[in-house]
């Protein structure tokens, strides 16, 4: 029994290079798989961050337009309602703003009764989303077409295509 062991411990094993170039192979195939999926999936979260943004915007208008029965808010109104979110004029949006504008509806009372969001994601991409509150062709539109975002400040800019 002890001369068994004795020759089991003399032994030289180990692995073979070919061995050790299929596992690094295999590794290398993992990873060529898994960057570009953790890279798309980033990417998404990026634009579901700014998209949510927006709908929290949103929503802090419609709590103002609820109390005055306008969306004429201010920067300053708007972030006292939702303080998480940095407003500034659309014109000034980006990653880390989120830029509004309140329109006037061509009509005889002229109300302020359109607003429209619209920032850009981590990721580059442009979101917006606009509500109109009163009158023909009321109700919520979203956008994310880039060339068309860069420079939106109205909601017929916004337009209605879908996130």
């Amino acid at each position: 029994m002890i001369g068994w062991i004795q020759n089991r411990l003399r032994k030289d094993e180990g692995f073979t290079l070919v061995e050790l170039m299929v596992v690094v192979l295999v590794i290398a195939i993992l990873i060529a798989i898994a960057i570009p999926t953790f890279l798309g999936a980033r990417e998404r979260a990026q634009d579901r961050a700014a998209q949510s943004n927006l709908r929290n915007s949103l929503t802090a208008a419609k709590v103002f337009y609820v109390d005055n029965e306008h969306y004429g808010a201010t920067a300053v109104e708007l972030g006292g309602i939702e303080p998480s979110i940095t407003f500034v004029a659309i014109a000034a949006a980006d990653t880390d703003n989120v830029g509004f504008a309140v329109e006037d509806v061509v009509a005889a009372d002229s109300d302020e009764n359109i607003i429209t969001f619209a920032t850009q994601s981590a990721s580059g991409d442009w979101f917006c989303i606009s509500d109109t509150a009163r009158g023909g062709g009321s109700g919520t539109f979203y956008n994310s077409d880039a060339a068309l975002l860069a420079g939106v400040d109205t909601a017929a800019e916004c337009g209605n295509a879908s996130w």
